[in-house]
């Protein structure tokens, strides 16, 4: 007992030295990846080194929970690679020790590592965030005209959401924008459309001025005397050029931390519970207050005729009496053309307003998504480590190689299938595609039987990665043949029977000439016995069986020319040229497959053609190695 505990402390500091160390290099590159991602909002703005010290801590402290996992996984590897690379392992072993037992105190310390994850995620991680999202939107709304996106609303200056189908970076022209200004509600937002754009930042830096051509302006004139009225009178303008001042402060100021209000990764599971709540209710208002707008708009207010007014218009519309075209056909050319435009008009408003409010619920929806996403990702993160430990750890004891080499490879190439299943997860969930808990899981899902299977093959001793044995698989697959390798022995114990074995293949030359006689093996086979009623063919099995146990007795020898000769022998495959698999519903469902069958019996011919030349080559090397023993039995008389 008192030598397990030594090896407990002993396995435990070298796990311990080796994950400092990588958890620091792990940092490092996460950190360089996430500045790569970022270093357009830091470069050309003047930002001061205080500011850049405070980015560079608050992204390192996010980073952390990244970090972990693949430390954890790369340092368990080093360490058991290390024990089996230096027969240390071995030596556990043979004291008696399980591998579970050597893993005692690693997963004691990869436990506390994972709850310290939690609870880092949970209490200090997300003022991280919020702090870093905060220096983030500061700096981007130091230059705004550089970051306004395609495809998407940009809200980063203040009071205005901005939309760009199109952006050249080059000339600084933005193209397809639509803008929607806010005023005192949603309501009374100001939209505009334009063909094309400019942003620029004013010389004193304190305001923006947008540049818009070929477009129109539409804006509800609602004012104090109009409050109580149904009717609301709204301003359409076409313009070639206009230009609009916005009050805009281009001097590095820290943004307010209220507009983060909404960003998940800033919040612990208690606020985001909370949160999540009072959204729902939120929007949940807003949406009722949508529905019953629209409803008043397109039943009542906006079309000034009263709900029996509107019944007695749709009678007489079914009635063969009343026929719409026909009144508009009696209108005169001008009252037709401002029919039209009138009706231009309010479509082009309803469609705008109806997009409008359909992003509004849509990005309620989304934020209650990423408020669910971040809280799952709080556990699924953490378990992550624990995780990678049962990868790593097996896999080194399995492996058996230290260093920073192939250990390294491993990792990345772990790493990487836990980042792209993760990855995919987290945007299908996001955009609604999967459900959240699926999404969110399916990268643990599918390592975990992973950690399962390398800790099972570890505890036995299986060879996993026998890379000769794979390619021996591999060969008999696609049916290459393997080549046989017989070595002089520089011991022998035992002369093998020269005059016993030379009978044995001259009685094996006359079976696989009378083999070979009976089955024809250059015509194709029956397919009706191939797949619905085989026989095993037993003969060829004795007869390489024979073959074989010759071929060993054989290797006792010193005579070098029977020894080259054993190496010419083919390697005669017993089973290929009878059947397709073992089973025989195997075989009767490729049958039934059609193209599958068809592969398979040409296969199965191949191999009995090829098995034809094996018993000629083997009965060629029998008759030299037969000749060759009869010459040294007569040297020996």
């Amino acid at each position: 007992m008192f030598r397990i505990k030594k090896l407990d402390i002993f396995i435990a500091k070298q796990f311990t030295l080796l994950f400092i160390g990588t958890f620091f290099i792990c940092q490092f590159v996460l950190m360089m990846q996430f500045l790569w991602r970022y270093i357009d909002e830091l470069i050309g703005k003047g930002l001061s080194m205080e500011v850049l010290a405070q980015f560079f801590w608050y992204m390192g402290l996010m980073l952390v929970p990244q970090a972990l996992p693949l430390a954890i996984l790369l340092s368990s590897l080093i360490t058991f690679g290390n024990l089996g690379e230096s027969s240390e392992l071995t030596a556990i072993k043979a004291a008696g020790i399980s591998l579970m037992q050597a893993f005692r105190s690693l997963i004691f310390l990869t436990v506390c590592i994972m709850l310290g994850s939690f609870f880092f995620q949970n209490n200090i991680g997300p003022n991280a965030n919020r702090s870093l999202g905060q220096l983030l939107l500061s700096m981007k709304q130091k230059s705004p005209e550089l970051e306004i996106p395609e495809g998407i609303f940009y809200d980063g200056i203040q009071g205005t959401n901005i939309y760009v189908q199109k952006k050249d970076t080059k000339t600084g022209m933005l193209y397809g924008m639509m803008i929607y200004r806010m005023t005192d509600s949603f309501e009374d937002a100001a939209i505009i459309l334009a063909d094309s754009g400019k942003i620029q930042s004013t010389a004193e830096k304190k305001h923006l001025l947008l540049t818009l051509y070929s477009g129109e302006w539409f804006e509800n004139m609602k004012s104090q005397e109009l409050a109580g009225s149904a009717n609301v009178p709204y301003r359409r303008e076409s313009f070639t050029q206009k230009q609009i001042v916005l009050d805009f402060d281009a001097d590095f100021n820290l943004t307010d931390a209220g507009v983060l209000s909404n960003d998940a990764r800033g919040k612990s599971l208690r606020q985001i519970s909370h949160d999540i709540d009072s959204i729902s209710i939120q929007y949940d208002s807003i949406g009722r207050s949508f529905y019953l707008e629209s409803k008043q708009m397109y039943y009542s207010g906006s079309a000034q005729i009263s709900k029996k007014d509107s019944i007695r218009a749709s009678k007489m519309a079914s009635t063969k009496a009343f026929n719409i075209d026909t009144v508009f056909n009696k209108l005169s050319p001008q009252k037709k053309q401002q029919a039209f435009s009138y009706a231009s008009r309010r479509a082009q408003q309803h469609t705008s307003d109806l997009e409008f409010k359909a992003m509004v619920l849509h990005d309620a929806d989304r934020i209650i998504r990423m408020h669910k996403i971040w809280a799952i990702d709080k556990f699924t993160l953490s378990l992550s480590c624990l995780i990678f430990f049962f990868i790593g750890a097996p896999l080194g004891a399995i492996i058996r190689k230290g260093g920073l080499g192939i250990p390294v490879i491993i990792s990345v190439f772990v790493f990487i299938v836990y980042y792209i299943f993760d990855s995919t997860g987290y945007r299908m969930s996001r955009d609604g595609m999967w459900t959240i808990w699926f999404g969110k899981g399916i990268a643990t899902a599918v390592l975990a039987p992973l950690a399962v299977f390398f800790t099972y093959k570890a505890n036995n001793d299986s060879v996993v990665f026998n890379m000769d044995a794979y390619r021996t698989i591999l060969m008999k697959l696609l049916g290459l043949r393997l080549k046989r390798h017989v070595f002089a022995k520089e011991v022998i114990i035992q002369q093998p029977a020269y005059l016993e074995d030379a009978n044995i293949l001259q009685q094996i030359n006359n079976d696989a000439t009378n083999y070979a006689h009976a089955h024809k093996l250059y015509r194709l086979p029956n397919p009706i016995k191939v797949f619905f009623k085989y026989e095993p063919d037993d003969e060829i099995e004795r007869i390489n069986d024979q073959l074989e146990s010759t071929i060993e007795d054989l290797t006792n020898t010193r005579d070098k020319m029977i020894i080259t000769e054993l190496n010419h022998y083919p390697i005669i495959s017993t089973k290929a040229h009878t059947r397709p698999f073992e089973h025989k519903c195997m075989n009767i469902v490729a049958a039934v497959l059609v193209p599958v069958g068809l592969f398979l019996y040409i296969r199965m011919w191949v191999f009995r053609l090829r098995l034809l030349k094996d018993l000629r080559v083997t009965k060629q090397i029998n008759t030299l190695i037969i000749g060759r023993i009869e010459e040294m039995a007569s040297k020996d008389k």
